[in-house]
């Protein structure tokens, strides 16, 4: 089958690692059901796994990519939710210690087909398309839990989101907009602060800028380098949400200004199944869509890799699985609730 996978590692040159070819076809689990994949997307753990993080060398060559949109063996549009959780396993698949996500221990999404559990399958309705569907499973997932399930802050809220143009805070700013909160963003690229505008954004920052006020919650997801900005942004009582580190794990914890002020430091990975089903319901009753960069082949994946390893993307970066050349996808207009 076609296949963009791992070949090897390397922190210097992820990308050498990267091949787009032929693999056979995998043994499927019992119980997995196989998905006909018609689009995927790239998200940073991509490169993360070529450059050797999160994926042991002793499972290479390993199919890439969490993402998916495609037909099941029975006709049906599906999404695939990529949290793959241990069998038996009840509840919150994100807190399961032994979970896992696809391209991990499992081939990834990144070929002709996947196999997952039938758990993780959501129906795909006909008002998403499939590359649109392909967006939602990890960095819109994130975003929607961090906003409605872990953030204390409410619609009318003021927030702070980190990191302009990157696929969580891409998906935070549309979401959080459309459902009534109050959207700063800070970021580094004008043009990607113009972006978060055009999202939603009421107010845009160059990172590390100080605020007019300071804000009821700020989403993270960069880490070292906005860690000391994110703390000094928020109201006393307010709340620090991180879903990653992309700059570095390890910041000054500022513990005098977090118990002072009586700060929360809240952690949020990924989402559930049921999350995702909401999400996919909250995008049909807003009109909001997910912001996609790019529509490449699967044959031209490479060309993607090589834009998000350069930080040239804003939003998402879609392949396409059938034959023929990549092409620029039109940006969709995100639509206010009131617009459906």
């Amino acid at each position: 089958m076609r296949a963009v996978y791992a070949q090897s590692q390397s922190q210097e040159d992820p990308l050498g690692g990267l091949v787009v070819g032929e693999l056979p076809r995998p043994e499927p689990e019992p119980g997995f059901r196989r998905v006909r994949v018609r689009a995927s997307a790239l998200n940073r753990h991509d490169l993360w796994s070529l450059q050797g993080i999160g994926l042991p060398a002793d499972r290479l060559p390993m199919v890439l990519g969490c993402d998916a949109a495609g037909v099941d063996d029975d006709g049906n549009d599906v999404i695939v939710h990529s949290v793959m959780s241990t069998p038996g396993w009840d509840g919150d698949e994100t807190l399961d210690p032994r979970r896992t996500l696809l391209s991990e221990r499992y081939p990834g999404t990144m070929a002709d087909e996947v196999w997952v559990p039938e758990r993780n399958l959501v129906p795909k309705p006909a008002q998403l398309s499939f590359e649109e569907a392909a967006c939602l499973p990890t960095a819109w997932l994130t975003a929607y839990r961090m906003l409605f399930t872990v953030s204390p802050a409410a619609p009318g809220s003021t927030v702070l989101i980190q990191g302009a143009g990157g696929g969580v805070a891409t998906a935070l700013t549309a979401l959080a907009s459309a459902a009534g909160f109050r959207v700063w963003v800070a970021g580094r690229s004008p043009a990607k602060l113009e972006d978060a505008r055009r999202l939603g954004a009421e107010a845009v920052f160059e990172s590390g800028a100080r605020l007019p006020e300071r804000v009821d919650t700020v989403f993270d997801s960069v880490g070292e380098a906005t860690w000391g900005h994110s703390l000094k942004a928020l109201k006393p009582g307010g709340a620090l949400v991180t879903c990653g580190a992309t700059s570095g794990p390890n910041p000054p914890a500022d513990l005098n200004r977090i118990f002072f002020l009586q700060l929360k430091v809240l952690g949020s990975t990924m989402g559930t199944r049921a999350e995702l089903q909401r999400l996919v319901q909250f995008l049909l009753a807003t009109g909001v869509r997910p912001e996609i960069d790019s529509v490449l082949s699967l044959e031209d994946a490479a060309k993607g890799f090589r834009r998000m390893h350069d930080g040239a993307a804003t939003g998402k970066i879609v392949f396409r699985h059938s034959p023929g050349s990549g092409k620029r996808a039109r940006r969709p207009r995100v639509r206010t609730p009131f617009a459906c």
